[in-house]
């Protein structure tokens, strides 16, 4: 009888003792995963090969990881915390290019460029000549001392000349009579037919005599009037000091209000004709006219004779 309670009351006690044991164990093992962090890493955190075994292994000795608190940890980690390397950038497709954009402002308008002259283009033509000619020269010694060519010679020689693009020189067709206390307009010129007489541009007008300046510039005119006074020598009356004959170049016909080239003479020359010249220069303006006018202040009527001469050219600008 003894036996068997001893029996009995050493099964209850070993029954009590695992039950204690058993849950003293379990407390322990939740007191330590309290105390202990989870192990977390970053996210992009990159460990070696002898790091990843060695964290392994410590944290295979001292506790085993919750999976559930891992996830939970995974789910509730900030968003937005990664590197920026590791964010996907979207990049923009190509597309067609776009239409272009609009004009931007006018530039500063730049310096002037060089003014380039027949002169100067001639000039730089016969050095390219001589340096051409030198240096086939040098490499050709066996004819001696080089000698520049003839051409290069007469190339030397030459000046350039413009071209005169208002000229003319004309003749009076036929005699013109002019009263006394008279002043008369000659017209009626014509271009000689043998050479040496010319008529270039278009601002002469022979039928009326006067010539009509193209451009504003200086002109140059002059006038060779072949005068027969034979009426005035048979005239009974004696001469008189204020008996002459002017001839006079004018501007738009009004010899006194523009300036205009004038010669006066007296009528006291023995022979039949005489001739009267007149030169000088004017500055006309583009459209304005210049003819030749005779005012007989003599007595007596004077013949202006055929072949008397009207010039005149442009001298520039």
């Amino acid at each position: 009888m003894r036996l068997w309670l001893l029996t009995v009351l050493a099964a209850v006690l070993w029954s009590q003792e695992t039950f204690q044991a058993g849950a003293g164990a379990k407390k322990v093992r939740k007191k330590q995963k309290e105390l202990t962090p989870q192990h977390t890493e970053a996210f992009n955190t990159t460990l070696s090969n002898s790091e990843e075994l060695d964290e392994g292994t410590k944290v295979t000795e001292g506790h085993r990881v919750d999976p559930h608190g891992s996830w939970m940890d995974f789910v509730k980690r900030p968003v937005g915390n990664f590197p920026g390397k590791c964010r996907k950038r979207k990049r923009p497709l190509p597309g067609p290019p776009g239409p272009p954009g609009p004009p931007g402002p006018q530039g500063p308008p730049g310096s002037p460029g060089a003014e380039v002259t027949q002169e100067v283009l001639l000039q730089e033509f016969k050095e390219m000549i001589k340096e051409a000619t030198e240096r086939r020269a040098s490499v050709d010694k066996s004819g001696g001392s080089s000698q520049l060519p003839t051409a290069l010679l007469a190339l030397e020689g030459m000046v350039s000349y413009r071209r005169i693009e208002e000229a003319f020189h004309c003749k009076l067709r036929g005699p013109v009579v002019v009263d006394k206390k008279t002043l008369t307009e000659l017209q009626n010129f014509q271009t000689p037919p043998a050479k040496g007489a010319f008529l270039r541009g278009t601002g002469m007008d022979q039928s009326t005599g006067r010539f009509t300046a193209p451009i504003t510039g200086i002109y140059q005119f002059s006038a060779n009037v072949h005068i027969d006074h034979s009426e005035v020598k048979k005239s009974k009356s004696q001469l008189r000091a204020r008996d002459n004959v002017r001839v006079l170049i004018c501007i738009e016909s009004l010899c006194h209000r523009y300036t205009s080239l004038e010669m006066i003479v007296g009528l006291e020359s023995n022979s039949k004709i005489f001739t009267v010249y007149v030169h000088g220069l004017l500055e006309l303006q583009a459209g304005q006219y210049t003819s030749i006018f005779v005012d007989n202040a003599a007595g007596a009527s004077i013949t202006i004779q055929n072949g008397s001469d009207f010039m005149g050219m442009l001298l520039g600008v």
